[in-house]
């Protein structure tokens, strides 16, 4: 099901992390700003949730597919 997965590779993979992670760079990256409404509990705009969706992906596709390939190591 995850075959696409496996094959992207990491290089792009991890630009698009890093990427996504400092973008913008002023005065506050997006990723930083919307963990810190998080935790705050004051992420409650719809376009903050999108925005925390949006920038946080790439970052749990690299988990999704360590995990698999850790998983596929072990088995």
């Amino acid at each position: 099901m995850l075959n696409w997965l496996d094959r992207l590779p990491w290089t792009w993979l991890l630009l698009l992390v890093a990427w996504m992670a400092i973008a913008p760079i002023t005065p506050e990256p997006h990723l930083v700003e919307k963990l810190r409404l998080l935790f705050q509990g004051a992420l409650v705009r719809p376009l903050d949730m999108f925005d925390l969706a949006m920038h946080a992906a790439p970052l749990l596709l690299v988990m999704l597919k360590l995990w698999r390939k850790w998983r596929a190591r072990s088995t």
